[in-house]
């Protein structure tokens, strides 16, 4: 599977984890240089906490766009390491 955004590929794995309709890609998937830190957060009664992270592609900013789980409860250790994408990003 691809995620992209703005025209460009931002992650690509065929290792994928699909929870609520959402893929799960490796964190190592994820291009170098496209995410930039977020104070964003909110959270899952089942998965835990999500942080959240910005995409800079090709000078444009989608602001929360990625979110991961860096401690998932239990039900969800399967996510641990990954990240998801929404927002206006393509995943195919």
């Amino acid at each position: 599977m691809k995620a992209v955004w703005n025209g460009e590929t931002i992650a690509e794995s065929d290792d994928i984890v699909t929870v609520e309709g959402n893929a799960y890609f490796p964190a190592s998937s994820v291009r170098p240089g496209v995410l930039t830190p977020s104070s964003h957060t909110s959270v899952c009664p089942w998965k835990g906490t999500a942080h959240y992270q910005s995409l800079n592609v090709g000078g444009s900013v989608n602001e929360n766009a990625v979110w991961f789980y860096p401690e998932p409860k239990s039900a969800a250790a399967n996510i641990k390491d990954r990240v998801a994408f929404w927002k206006g990003v393509k995943v195919a």
